[in-house]
């Protein structure tokens, strides 16, 4: 075993032309830093397609999982769902052809007090909910509806199980090893209406910014229409979006403790999603407008730290805009990695991969599987 405590893995990713995260205007997001604006992917959307390297789920429809490298295609994984309708879906939803919908909507609207709070009436939260929490629930609802003669009868039913809500169900947390599934092991959750179900997120992710002052274009479009005559001018939709480029560095910081323990205790399966997790950061790019732009790209730097002391991004070396170029970008991540060395002399041990020639202090240059490999085995005999 090691005193080391977390990963500290820092990336460069280059893209041209793109729309990798907007906001609620449809331009691309941006971070003010140093006196310049960057463009900006936020955590919340890296964390999502890290989630799902395949694209959006669809409720109800299940599709193959194609990523190689997804935590979906690991041996321990345990799903997951997040929404504001998680009983009216994965709770209520697959007993509506068994059961009367007077009955239901009884214990639907009961559940959804008890599981989102006495405030759901107006707002439902978000929530993240296991599978095994949801299979609980649903074969809660199951049993209430199977006994009950009619609606009052479910109603009384349903008040007294939500007296022992919180009690049961931490019963059943405490006898599944992942109760939550793997996500909220690896990211958290926050559940305000019952505080004993929060989990802690051992994984940390940064919002990636450009390394240099945004670059960004309007591009006008129009969509063709194929069936235009020569009285028309053959165009069916104007319109205009922003697209942009850049170098982003990202920054992600992986508590192995603490990732260990949200995984029960599995050393083996922390260790396996820190390998597939290096790929999903290194492979898995973001991006709206995906079929015009194809915003496809993988990390041309990534550096894995592994170390017993409070981590520390490498961010402050871009708050004086480099200019967007890679080799100048990697030179002045590496004077600020030396200056922070000289100063703290931490003594974190590195790995790195790069699409440079350039080295990096102290670090070995190593492949991407074998990176992946090392900071797997970082989990491994940590303590």
């Amino acid at each position: 075993m090691t005193d080391s405590c977390f990963l500290q893995i820092h990336t460069l990713h280059s893209y041209p032309g793109v729309l990798l995260n907007r906001d609620d205007t449809g331009q691309a997001k941006c971070l003010p830093y140093g006196g310049v604006l960057r463009t900006r992917i936020s955590s919340q959307c890296l964390k999502w397609h890290w989630r799902y390297p395949d694209g959006s789920p669809v409720a109800g429809i299940k599709t193959p999982v194609r990523e190689k490298h997804a935590l979906q295609k690991l041996a321990g994984f345990v799903d997951s769902k997040r929404s504001r309708a998680l009983v009216k879906h994965e709770v209520i939803g697959p007993l509506r052809a068994n059961f009367p919908d007077d009955i239901l909507d009884v214990i639907e609207n009961g559940f959804d007090h008890v599981i989102y709070g006495e405030s759901s009436d107006r707002v439902h939260q978000t929530l993240l909910f296991g599978r095994p929490e949801l299979d609980w629930l649903r074969q809660k609802a199951e049993s209430i509806a199977g006994n009950a003669a009619n609606a009052e009868d479910a109603e009384v039913t349903v008040k007294s199980w939500a007296a022992q809500y919180k009690q049961n169900i931490e019963a059943l947390r405490a006898s599944e090893a992942l109760p939550g599934g793997l996500v909220a092991a690896l990211f958290g959750r926050m559940v305000t209406s019952d505080l004993k179900a929060n989990i802690e997120a051992p994984i940390y992710v940064a919002h990636s910014f450009t390394v240099h002052a945004a670059e960004t274009e309007v591009d006008f479009f129009i969509a063709a229409d194929d069936l235009a005559n020569d009285q028309s001018a053959g165009a069916d939709h104007l319109g205009n979006t922003e697209l942009t480029s850049g170098i982003y560095y990202g920054y992600v910081v992986v508590d192995m403790p603490g990732l260990v323990a949200n995984c029960n205790r599995d050393r083996t399966l922390a260790a396996e999603v820190v390998n597939n997790l290096l790929y999903l950061i290194a492979e898995v790019s973001p991006g709206a407008k995906i079929g015009s732009t194809a915003p496809f790209s993988r990390s041309a730097l990534m550096l894995v730290e592994s170390g017993d002391r409070q981590p520390r991004s490498l961010a402050a070396a871009f708050r004086k805009p480099v200019e967007p170029d890679f080799e100048q970008a990697i030179s002045t991540l590496k004077e600020h990695l030396r200056a922070l060395d000289r100063v703290y002399e931490t003594g974190e041990k590195r790995r790195h991969l790069s699409l440079s020639q350039s080295s990096l202090p102290l670090s070995r240059h190593l492949s991407m599987k074998n990176l992946a490999a090392w900071a797997a085995n970082q989990v491994r005999v940590s303590k």
